[in-house]
């Protein structure tokens, strides 16, 4: 009997609807070279979100019935032969790959897939994000932030510093990747600014290098997701809390963590607040459940946000646990206790956003929506209205994992949408201000400086110039440090067990 577990982002183990017919196969038909493939279309026939729309993941492709399509069963094994390297093999189940599902993927080797999860990754500490520039193919590379305690922060290395080469080669479209993703320990370049001239009575902004060579050791970070949060006292007296908050990390220490971020802005009695969430690709809808919840507080057991599997699982899950995640009072933690969410009872907030604010970070935006007033200021998001989950080849119920692999999948497998059934959002979701991040004046993360933090603290102060200024040169990266981490652009959940026969 096939079994699947999914673990750290949908904690579903699944018991098949077939019966026991790969308990009954000989042993000359257990070929091993097939249970990774067989993983794969197994686990994407169950949960696949588009599984009705791909042909080879009918439920019939093979057999007269689903609980026919086995090791055993020579045309499903030929099938399977056929498809030799399981990445390729992944990649050709899924619905219009890149068009359509642009989410979907596999590893080999899921115990560096649950790290990413958790935040911990090898890492010099340097955030960046890359953009063109000129008239060529050239790349361009701008540090965004700085992790705490890591070998950037020991090198002097700043928001805002500009890099245009790694080790000697100017990076270009064609070789940035193998520059900045590769498994080396160290890279060095030397450190460009802005320098502005005035020129025929027009501002001209060059980049000029400082003479500033550094290396940066790469080491293994965990990444606290609460990058920086502080409350700022207007002039009036009133007080905003701010927020920077870079990744919805949903293990116990960090929501709690969260929370008690939460318990000060409220002992503060802050009248304003500001999520940025510009750097945020997303994580767990469950930690963004809370989150919402820390904002609010008003709404306790009301619809935050609904899921919508494919059809073959939406009764099963809606038997066995609720499909709707609702605002609540209390986070539960892993050994069975809660602890109390600490509410700021907001009616509304200000959400900054950028082109890589995906997944979750979407969905507290669109879940928040009916509820309370969102002003989103920025630039327009990702558009990732879909949940993915972790699959994991289990072979027995204790839930032991197939010690003959390490392969595991996050394929998609529902959309999510708000409390009103919204949840249209792939072009990405439009700010109501738009502002996009300036090279020339990067300012400093929660500080007025901040050209994005400023807007949000015009508005709420109604001050500003009544035209919008024009940043000199708008930044919109197409990737950043974070971009070939599989789970860059993630939305997963964690539920209970599910036990189906």
């Amino acid at each position: 009997m096939k079994r699947f577990f999914l673990l750290g982002t949908l904690a579903v183990m699944l018991f098949s609807c077939k019966d026991d017919f790969d308990d009954n196969i000989k042993p000359a038909e257990k070929n091993d070279n097939l249970i990774v493939q067989d993983f794969i279309w197994q686990g994407l026939n169950t949960y696949y979100l588009w599984q009705e729309n791909v042909p080879e993941l009918a439920d019939n492709r093979f057999a007269t019935t689903l609980s026919q399509t086995h090791l055993g069963n020579p045309k499903y094994a030929t099938f399977l032969k056929n498809h030799p390297d399981p990445e390729k093999f992944f990649y050709s189940l899924l619905h219009q790959y890149k068009k359509i599902d642009r989410f979907s993927y596999i590893v080999d080797d899921y115990t560096e897939l649950e790290r990413d999860f958790q935040g911990i990754s090898l890492s010099s500490g340097m955030n960046f994000g890359l953009t063109t520039y000129g008239s060529s193919d050239g790349v361009l590379g701008f540090v965004r932030y700085i992790l705490p305690n890591s070998d950037a922060q020991a090198q002097g290395i700043e928001r805002g510093d500009i890099f245009i080469s790694i080790d000697g080669q100017p990076l270009n479209l064609n070789n940035y990747r193998a520059l900045l993703f590769n498994d080396k320990p160290s890279m060095s370049f030397e450190v460009c600014r802005i320098e502005s001239q005035i020129i025929e009575n027009k501002p001209v902004n060059r980049i000029v290098p400082t003479g500033k060579v550094v290396t940066l050791n790469k080491t293994e970070i965990k990444e606290n997701p609460i990058h920086k949060h502080q409350v700022i006292t207007l002039a009036n007296g009133e007080k905003v809390g701010y927020l920077m908050y870079n990744q919805f990390v949903g293990s116990d220490e960090a929501n709690q963590a969260l929370n008690n971020v939460f318990g000060q802005f409220k002992n503060e009695n802050i009248q304003h607040f500001v999520l940025d969430l510009r750097y945020n690709g997303g994580g767990s809808v469950q930690t963004a459940t809370y989150l919402a919840s820390m904002i609010t507080g008003q709404f306790t057991g009301k619809v935050f946000a609904k899921e919508r599997w494919n059809k073959k699982l939406q009764k099963a899950m809606e038997e066995r646990r609720s499909t709707d995640n609702l605002f609540t009072d209390k986070i539960v933690l892993n050994n069975n206790h809660s602890e109390s969410i600490n509410s700021l009872n907001l009616n509304k907030i200000y959400i900054i956003t950028s082109n890589g604010t995906a997944s979750a970070s979407e969905l507290i935006i669109n879940g928040l929506k009916p509820h309370i007033k969102v002003i989103q200021v920025g630039d327009i998001t990702v558009g990732k209205n879909q949940g993915s989950v972790t699959l994991y080849d289990i072979i027995d119920k204790q839930g032991t994992r197939n010690p003959k692999h390490k392969w595991a999948m996050q394929p998609l497998v529902l959309k999510i949408e708000n409390s009103l059934g919204q949840g249209d959002y792939t072009s990405g979701i439009s700010p109501d201000i738009s502002i996009e991040e300036d090279l020339s004046k990067m300012g400093q993360l929660g500080q007025s400086s901040d050209p994005l933090l400023k807007k949000v603290l015009d508005n709420i102060t109604g001050t500003g110039k009544p035209q919008p200024e024009m940043p000199q040169m708008p930044v919109k990266p197409f990737a950043n440090s974070k971009s070939f981490n599989p789970i860059a652009n993630e939305m997963y959940l964690e539920v209970n067990p599910l036990n189906t026969k």
